[in-house]
């Protein structure tokens, strides 16, 4: 169910210019990085969403196997979270056919389909219905090709299909051993290595391990760039472990994950939650196994990593979920508690990451 975030509650800045905001790219997928995009539209003008394209359950799959095409539900929701289109239209793509051949069916996801027909590509799809929505910065597919995702669990079975994992992996009773992409070297859209290379900050996550974040380390190119790029790179940490994906990991275990997948030194940093979740939202989720992600400060300083903590937890929502608000608090703090300003105007004030205070 989609964690909803009452946008009175997201703290605007004053309207970021393009000339002194920090470029910074956050990958991953899902609602995580939805809600992440939603704080940092108030903060940068110069944002790119890279997404993964693997997911194949609901409106998406249904639209991926008759139609070919990559999966466009995570895209059409970055897109919106972006948006600064009118209300009326944001409702429309977020409209759901209640019955009929279109049952459940999302007319954002239609609209995005209808454009990738008429487009010469999905990438060019994508920008064209950026254009009708107006978003700031950008959204980009990590890669155009139409790609699905099989896992192979540590009792040697494996399941093909994004949206079969989660219930394999309950039935297999045992953890999940790695993720791979079918084909398995499809072609990285060539923005995306552009803007991480262009970034002055990199955020991957918040997300589901194996099915929002990892997918893009394994697109061919993607974790070699982030690697080589000399700028912060952080980890948001989930709040929770995910059924029937990550029940018993702790942070470090994530991170282990992702580097086992996509090498070692893909970030600098990593940031987790501080706040206490109430008793009476993690009631609800304990029944599916689901906890808090426990923080093993020790594995996490062996792997290399700077470790942050900082309340993220939405006061706002009915749900277990980040705050858009105090995500882009602290990443703002952050990014110029590690930058130099060069001058202060009318405009507002432009930085430059001092070099040495990551050597």
């Amino acid at each position: 169910m989609k964690c909803t975030v009452p946008d009175e509650h997201i703290q605007m800045n004053s309207t970021p210019h393009p000339e002194c905001s920090p470029r910074i790219v956050a990958l991953g997928g899902g609602h995580g990085l939805y809600h992440l995009l939603r704080g940092l539209k108030s903060y940068t003008n110069n944002l790119t969403a890279i997404v993964t394209v693997a997911d194949d359950g609901g409106s998406s799959g249904t639209l991926r196997k008759e139609l070919s095409m990559p999966a466009p539900g995570d895209i059409r929701n970055c897109m919106q979270a972006l948006s600064n289109a009118e209300p009326l239209l944001q409702q429309l793509m977020d409209y759901r056919f209640p019955g009929g051949s279109l049952a459940g069916q999302s007319f954002g996801n239609l609209f995005l389909a209808a454009l990738n027909g008429i487009s010469p590509s999905f990438d060019q799809a994508v920008l064209n219905m950026q254009q009708v929505l107006s978003i700031t910065g950008q959204v980009l597919p990590v890669t155009a090709d139409n790609v699905q995702l099989t896992a192979f669990f540590e009792n040697g079975s494996s399941v093909v299909g994004e949206s079969k994992i989660g219930w394999a992996k309950k039935t297999q009773n045992c953890r999940i051993h790695r993720v791979a992409l079918i084909p398995p070297d499809p072609t990285p859209l060539s923005k995306a290595l552009e803007a991480i290379h262009q970034a002055d900050l990199i955020l991957l996550g918040p997300g589901s391990l194996y099915t929002s974040l990892i997918p893009n380390l394994l697109i061919p190119g993607i974790a070699d760039a982030l690697r080589a790029s000399p700028v912060p790179r952080i980890y948001l940490a989930n709040l929770m472990t995910e059924e029937g994906e990550t029940e018993g990991y702790t942070v470090g275990d994530h991170i282990t994950a992702l580097y086992a997948h996509g090498g070692n030194d893909l970030f600098t940093s990593c940031l987790v939650n501080s706040a206490s979740i109430p008793d009476s939202l993690l009631r609800q989720t304990s029944e599916y196994g689901v906890a808090p992600v426990a923080v093993d400060r020790d594995q996490i300083s062996a792997l290399g990593i700077e470790l942050f903590e900082h309340p993220l937890f939405s006061t706002s929502s009915n749900q277990i979920c980040h705050s858009p608000s105090l995500l882009v608090q602290w990443i703002q703090e952050f990014y110029e508690s590690r930058a130099i300003k060069l001058f202060p105007d009318y405009l507002g004030h432009q930085y430059v990451l001092e070099q040495m205070t990551f050597d």
